[in-house]
């Protein structure tokens, strides 16, 4: 690690970049925006905005499902949960049975009310207040590994299911047509974003993780003419707003992960006022 270290002084000589906690928040950072931004053109383009809303909630119902359980792992916890949660809304979605927003809705607030039914027994959700905004200052050199695995494997599935799961996107049918298995491509891109989520949320937190999935890809989408450029908007505008969100957030003594996200919600505006000329 003191060879990047020294690599990221070398390229950044700001005061921010002295302590090491700072670097670890960086390098996560440039691991995490990537994933999420690919992640969100597809959740934006499948209409599942709030999607990773239901799966943050559900980390809570994790934990506290890992306690009653007796598992030791916080994090083995949310991603088995995560993905159990995941794969469920997905079937619901494709039985028909509800509209995507309503289903959606009933498992965020589900899992809310269960998670918070578990953990504030005796006063004890205070020890895990930290999930709702997240710490990405904490990150370790250790949880480093974990996102870069995490990314290296989200650029692999993206490779390989990048073309079926846009036309699934588009138009489900003609995808049928073509012998694709749309089914099973919707619950293997739900369960990706599950891991992704669940991985991310002790940094970025419940209510930012959302926002941090959705808002690049949603710039992205208002500045993209076709899906290359979309996916391509959306990584670098991810990437951008978290560097200079960690960045400003130091120098203004603020929330990393809620300067992170106003400074994509200011990439969306500028977003929408390009498009608007544009047009």
């Amino acid at each position: 690690m003191e060879g990047i270290y020294g690599i990221l002084e070398a390229i950044l000589p700001m005061d921010a970049f002295r302590f090491n906690f700072m670097k670890n928040a960086l390098l996560a950072v440039l691991l995490l925006t990537p994933m999420l931004g690919l992640l969100g053109t597809m959740a934006v383009n499948h209409q599942m905005a709030f999607f990773s809303d239901a799966l943050g909630h559900s980390a809570l119902t994790g934990i506290g499902l890992g306690i009653v359980l007796g598992l030791r792992n916080d994090l083995a916890a949310m991603l088995i949960f995560g993905v159990v949660w995941a794969v469920m809304i997905c079937l619901i979605k494709q039985s028909g049975s509800a509209s995507t927003d309503t289903i959606i809705s009933v498992f965020s607030s589900t899992s809310v009310a269960a998670g918070l039914l578990i953990l504030a027994r005796g006063g004890q959700f205070a020890k895990y207040s930290s999930l709702l905004i997240g710490d990405i200052l904490a990150v370790t050199p250790g949880d480093l590994l974990y996102l870069l695995l995490a990314l290296a494997g989200t650029l692999a599935v993206w490779v390989l299911l990048y073309n079926r799961l846009l036309l699934t996107s588009v138009d489900s049918m003609l995808a049928r047509s073509r012998g694709i298995p749309t089914r099973l491509i919707e619950c293997g891109f739900v369960v990706l974003v599950a891991l992704a989520v669940m991985l991310s949320i002790r940094w970025v937190g419940v209510m930012l993780i959302n926002a941090l999935l959705i808002l690049p890809a949603a710039a992205g989408r208002n500045l993209a003419r076709n899906s290359r450029q979309h996916a391509a908007w959306s990584v670098g505008i991810a990437m951008v707003s978290g560097v200079s969100g960690l960045i400003l957030s130091y120098y203004l003594d603020t929330s990393a992960g809620a300067t992170i996200v106003l400074f994509s919600a200011v990439c969306y505006a500028a977003s929408l006022l390009i498009r608007s000329i544009r047009k």
